[in-house]
């Protein structure tokens, strides 16, 4: 299995009116940028990221807990499994960004981060996902701006040398991560019970 920590490749709608919608559990609130945010770039990615997390949190809405925990396609996704790897994932660039010692972050490798363990809750992954992003984004608007090096980790997969990136591209990999992750929740929850996520944009 391939893991999105694999920071050398990549990992693998109109609104309804609020009162027509079924009734159901609570909906969680997508993260948002903490404001104000910068101007430029340093506050256009991180408003980028929400755009996307907020997407990929129409998918979790109106179900419970045993729902998100449930593989509903041959792959070994789930729900909650997405919302966990995504949290870890800001954790894991954000250790990056602010430390920039190459030291490998806690958890990049932990592959727990794909699975709803029997004690996580959907509304307490969808927190920790938004407390992730806040931290993300206090650790951009910290920087004077985006071309700060940092070096990745070393995994077994780095090659020989060391790599640098500035933090506009761990910016831009986490984007290309939630973004392909979007997908992949949209697709297991269509299979869940058939909801169209799109449409609930």
């Amino acid at each position: 299995m391939r893991t999105c920590s694999d920071l050398y490749g990549a990992c693998r709608p109109h609104h309804d009116d609020d009162a027509e919608r079924p009734a159901g559990p609570a909906r969680p609130t997508a993260p948002r940028p903490t404001p104000p945010l910068p101007d430029g770039e340093r506050g256009e990615l991180p408003r980028a990221l929400a755009e996307q997390r907020e997407l990929l949190l129409i998918t979790v809405r109106g179900i419970d807990d045993e729902q998100a925990a449930r593989r509903s396609t041959v792959s070994e996704l789930t729900l909650g499994g997405i919302v966990k790897h995504l949290a870890s994932g800001h954790q894991v660039r954000t250790q990056m960004m602010v430390r920039a010692d190459g030291a490998l972050p806690d958890g990049m490798l932990d592959m727990d981060q794909y699975r709803m363990a029997d004690g996580d809750a959907r509304t307490g992954l969808v927190e920790q996902y938004a407390a992730a992003a806040r931290a993300t984004e206090e650790a951009v608007a910290a920087l004077p701006d985006l071309d700060r090096m940092v070096p990745l980790p070393r995994t077994p997969w780095s090659p020989p040398e060391t790599v640098h990136w500035p933090v506009r591209r761990v910016l831009l990999h986490l984007l290309r991560e939630t973004a392909h992750h979007a997908g992949h929740a949209d697709i297991v929850r269509e299979a869940l019970d058939g909801a169209d996520t799109t449409a609930q944009r």
